[in-house]
């Protein structure tokens, strides 16, 4: 971010040019969306940020301020009985001082993209030859108009040049404040967009391991199939497979679904399994009707439910139980996937290892980018054999947008 302030080249400042042209503020952009537009803005409480629109909040801030210094002045000339004349002299100060400030403007406009030393040496600079010029009118109206008569001469035409020095200071460092703060809550915004679009990309990544991952092991199924000349078998198979993925490829991979839908997506899943291991899978689940709407990333428990019949199916001869099972604890879906099988010691993929790259470590990854770290996963042996994964999240009956 630092360089992008030393430079101003960024995307907050690429603005069309007929805009540059005739916007005093040199950070333009569209009205952010998303979450951006949704977060509180200074200066004002109503529904459109105040600088949504940057040409009319300069334009309103311009003029707010310098009638405030028009009317300060002048309620000090009239308490202290300096006549209508002052108010002349007043009124010729604020024209000066507004049409100054609004070169000043266009000046700072530019200097605002240039390197930081160019921008505050030349900045200075002008602020010094403007105050010197306010001076100079300022001692010429307060002498044509309070002092008839007088005739300020060289150095004398410089001394309200502090006075003024002070004014113009403090009007270019609200300039430049308000356009830097601008430009920080854009960099912010668009931060946080790029941190929400790497998040989504790697859920998407994590989710497309999933189907290549699912569809080795089946296709690989059907070829034995097919080998024995099972064909009826193998059709049917490839039938469930179809119903499958056209089930589960309808969700996009950063979406989510309710959990009676990840369930519903889990039974056509076994229903192809049950082809292979006939009795000796043996699914249960147990989902409490409360949780049934709650919403999860879609195809999360697929993996767990595969890496059990894997490792406690596959090597029994009388092969396991598997148990889905899904409860509402507070504020929170407690979520359980368990077998009857060997347990830890007997199986190869377990925390810390990986054979193809998906399984538990994936689980994590991706509940993690959804949740963060409002969620719990953890594994468990049961004394009596037996592996189970426990995954606590948020209740949530809407799809996160």
């Amino acid at each position: 971010m630092s360089r992008t302030l030393a430079t101003g080249r960024c995307s907050f400042c690429r603005v069309k040019q007929k805009a540059v042209a005739t916007e005093p503020f040199p950070l333009t952009a569209p009205p952010l969306g998303g979450d951006a537009a949704k977060r509180p803005k200074p200066f004002g409480l109503q529904q459109q940020p105040f600088f949504a629109d940057k040409n009319r909040a300069f334009w309103t801030l311009q003029s707010a301020g310098w009638a405030g210094y028009f009317i300060l002045r002048a309620l000090s000339g009239i308490a202290n009985a300096m006549g209508f004349t002052f108010i002349i002299h007043t009124a010729l100060l604020t024209a000066t001082g507004y049409s100054i400030t609004l070169l000043m403007s266009a000046a700072f406009r530019r200097l605002i993209k240039l390197r930081p030393i160019i921008t505050w040496a030349v900045s200075i600079t002008l602020v010094l030859i403007a105050s010197a010029g306010f001076s100079a009118i300022e001692t010429w109206s307060h002498a044509t108009f309070l002092r008839p008569g007088t005739r300020p001469q060289g150095v004398e035409f410089l001394g309200a040049i502090l006075l003024d020095f002070s004014l113009l200071a403090a009007w270019s460092a609200l300039y430049y404040g308000i356009n830097y703060y601008l430009l920080l809550e854009e960099q912010t915004d668009q931060l946080l967009r790029l941190e929400h679009q790497a998040s989504a990309a790697q859920l998407a990544m994590l989710r497309y391991q999933l189907n290549p991952h699912f569809l080795f092991n089946t296709l690989n199924s059907i070829s034995t199939l097919v080998l024995l000349k099972q064909t009826d078998r193998a059709n049917a198979m490839l039938s469930r497979l179809s119903s499958f993925l056209r089930y589960t490829l309808v969700n996009e991979p950063t979406g989510s679904v309710t959990v009676a839908q990840e369930v519903e997506t889990l039974k056509l899943y076994l229903e192809i399994e049950k082809m292979r291991f006939e009795e000796r899978l043996r699914p249960r689940f147990n989902i409490d009707p409360a949780v049934a709407r709650a919403r999860l990333p879609s195809l999360l428990l697929q993996p767990l439910v595969e890496n059990a019949i894997k490792y406690a199916v596959t090597p029994q001869e009388e092969g396991a139980d598997i148990a889905v099972e899904a409860r509402k604890v507070g504020d929170k879906v407690v979520i359980t996937v368990s077998d009857t099988g060997p347990g830890a010691d007997g199986q190869a993929l377990r925390p810390g290892q990986t054979s193809t790259g998906v399984g538990l470590a994936n689980i994590r990854d991706r509940l993690a980018q959804a949740y963060g770290a409002d969620q719990r996963f953890e594994t468990q042996t049961n004394i009596t054999g037996g592996f189970g994964v426990i995954i606590e999240i948020p209740y949530q009956v809407e799809e996160p947008k």
